[in-house]
């Protein structure tokens, strides 16, 4: 089948044949004048199930390739698109009274209802054309007898009763943090994939961020679905659901996410692939079903934006349920080899601690500091240096380094050799290559030793040489956050000893943002 060329009759009678049920469809919903009772669960998933297989077989067949046929496979799947989008949309519109979502300033609701009516009419009008395009073709179409079960969706009020026995737990605190901290991993990274959406229809008409592609946007709502399932496996139905409020509202959260991406996906896909001016043929296929435009608002205005407002109202649930389950520790890291807790390794560690939401203290020298304040680790930096220059003094005297020179009145050459000969026995790093001492001393008063210790202070001030010693520091607080905190110091804090930017590993890429 791959090498010879398919006889063009034979292959019409297949596809008449095989798609005979979904033209029917087709027609019947074509040819219905009233649309408002159209759009159910039954017909969507017939529609869903007999385009995915016809175009499974147009496919195998080449039909995208061939000019004959390309319009028609394209139409199959617009209808399967469109078909599972207005799937996820009713999915989302009947489960939102089970989610438990936290309020936001947009009416959810009323916005589903405008995507459902959107999706509506693109189904219909994809379904017109392939009615016309089988005519087209010359595929027979037949009647649709019995067209009343896929139009049926009359539902029960109410749910069945929760009776079932429920399951226990290891712990409550373990699976709590398990999943408050993955959602915050996540969040951290809708927000760099959702950073410029904000304010699109005012700044981006007719064109979408860089990061919202099919690939970006589907590796995201793999993520959320790996979340819910971790959710439905390990949680749902058990003890520790009911003891804790608040994990049903994060599982709605991460249900109403994971199914906004999905939606987000399939319409970024149906752009990408339908609507590109690379792949759009205006000779086979004159007017796309939907207009570009209208389908960049619906992605943008409902798909993303919504998924951004209930992934960062969720971020503070889960951070206030990672305080009440907190588990306390301590552990002791070395201070950042390049010049301390200066702006980059000091950002990264309040930033980690914010991430978190969780109270971090580091301890030092009998002193407390708040770990989620710059500030604060910019203040214990200046602590670090005193206690680096008071180590420095003690190692100029145990090695009686200015002691020999006492009448020496060439202050910066016992300076230049104390720096040299500290370096060479590795107890300096010099960032200066070759290194040179500032043109005149400090105007200082006092003995020989106390004044090349405060020209040895300004060079380390300056930035010029840092003195290579083994502080290290506690860290208390909530044990996860700890193990983070661990792993960003064995990474040298995202910098090398010359205070040059390295990567971070994998498990702290939510500190990129």
């Amino acid at each position: 089948m791959a090498t010879e060329t398919v006889d063009h009759d034979e292959f019409r009678k297949l596809i008449a044949g095989r798609g005979h049920k979904l033209l029917a469809i087709a027609k019947h919903v074509s040819e219905e004048e009233s649309r408002t009772r159209m759009l159910v669960r039954p017909l969507l998933g017939e529609l869903l199930v007999q385009s995915t297989q016809l175009e499974e077989l147009l496919d195998a067949y080449n039909a995208r390739n061939n000019r004959r046929w390309c319009l028609f496979r394209s139409l199959i799947a617009a209808v399967k698109l469109f078909a599972d989008l207005g799937y996820e949309l009713l999915h989302i519109q009947y489960s939102l009274p089970a989610y438990q979502l936290l309020p936001i300033e947009h009416d959810f609701g009323k916005a589903t209802e405008e995507a459902l009516a959107f999706t509506k009419e693109a189904l219909f009008e994809a379904l017109k054309r392939l009615v016309e395009q089988a005519y087209k073709l010359e595929l027979a179409i037949a009647a649709e007898r019995s067209s009343k079960e896929i139009y049926a969706d009359e539902l029960p009020r109410g749910r069945l009763a929760q009776n079932r026995r429920t399951s226990r737990t290891e712990t409550v605190r373990k699976t709590v943090t398990l999943l408050a901290t993955a959602f915050l991993n996540l969040a951290a990274e809708s927000r760099r994939a959702f950073a410029d959406c904000h304010g699109w229809s005012q700044q981006h008409r007719g064109d979408v961020p860089d990061s919202v592609t099919e690939k970006n946007l589907r590796s995201l709502n793999f993520r959320f679905h790996n979340l819910q399932s971790l959710y439905d496996t390990y949680v749902s139905a058990t003890e520790t659901e009911g003891v804790d409020a608040d994990l049903p509202v994060l599982h709605g959260h991460i249900s109403v996410v994971f199914h906004l991406l999905q939606t987000a996906t399939l319409l970024a896909h149906y752009y990408e692939r339908h609507m590109s001016s690379q792949i759009f043929d205006a000779s086979t296929c004159p007017e796309p079903v939907v207009k570009p435009e209208a389908l960049l608002e619906m992605l943008m205005n409902y798909s993303v934006a919504y998924s951004s407002y209930y992934t960062r109202c969720a971020q503070r649930l889960c951070q206030e349920m990672l305080k009440r389950y907190a588990e306390v520790g301590r552990i002791n890291v070395c201070v950042p080899s390049y010049r301390g807790f200066h702006v980059r390794p000091a950002t990264l560690i309040s930033k980690l601690v914010q991430h978190y939401g969780c109270e971090v203290q580091m301890e030092m020298g009998g002193e407390l500091y708040d770990a989620g304040s710059p500030l604060e680790l910019f203040r214990a930096n200046e602590k670090i240096n005193a206690e680096k220059r008071r180590w420095l003094a003690d190692e100029i005297v145990q090695f009686g380094l200015v002691e020999k020179r006492a009448n020496d009145k060439n202050i910066m050459g016992i300076v230049r050799d104390v720096v040299l000969t500290l370096a060479q026995r590795s107890r300096l790093i010099l960032y200066e290559q070759p290194f040179q001492l500032p043109a005149k001393p400090i105007d200082k008063e006092g003995i020989l030793l106390e004044q090349v210790t405060a020209e040895i202070a300004r060079l380390q001030a300056t930035g010029k040489i840092d003195v290579d010693s083994d502080l290290t520091l506690t860290f208390i607080g909530d044990k996860r956050v700890l193990t983070d905190i661990k792993l960003l110091a064995e990474s040298g804090y995202g910098e090398d000893n010359s205070g040059n930017n390295t990567a971070l590993p994998e498990e702290l890429t939510y500190l990129r943002w």
